[in-house]
């Protein structure tokens, strides 16, 4: 390894996943699940740190719902998560939690379809 990268040997996946962690168990899941997608395990160290920079810049709040809401899509990359948290979709509702019913008059619903048929 060049000079310069040397200094990256003494990171481990863990103690990346540490660093992160400190933010929340959903950023840590996120940035294993980033570290693990890679052929190599330093590959993913540069966007944990940009993880961990967006963490500054928003706070661990915020972070734990963007990185709840990526992992929820399957969206495991550092670029996903900023944009998650630039257009402030950890603040959104998820669409993927909870189906809504929609109430209409033309909506009949289960009741009705459980009912004899009248002839």
């Amino acid at each position: 390894m060049p000079k310069a990268h040397q200094a990256y040997l003494e990171w481990t996946p863990e103690r990346i996943a540490q660093w992160t962690g400190q933010a929340g168990p959903v950023t840590r899941r996120l940035v294993e699940r980033i570290i693990a997608s890679k052929p190599h395990p330093q590959q993913g160290f540069r966007s944990a740190l940009g993880i961990m920079r967006l963490g500054k810049i928003y706070g661990p709040e915020r972070l734990e719902a963007a990185a709840k809401r990526a992992l929820s899509f399957g969206a495991l990359s550092y670029s996903s998560l900023a944009s998650i948290l630039k257009c402030g979709l950890d603040r959104a509702v998820n669409p993927m939690a909870e189906p809504r019913t929609i109430a209409h008059p033309n909506i009949r619903g289960a009741a009705y379809f459980e009912e004899e048929p009248s002839c």
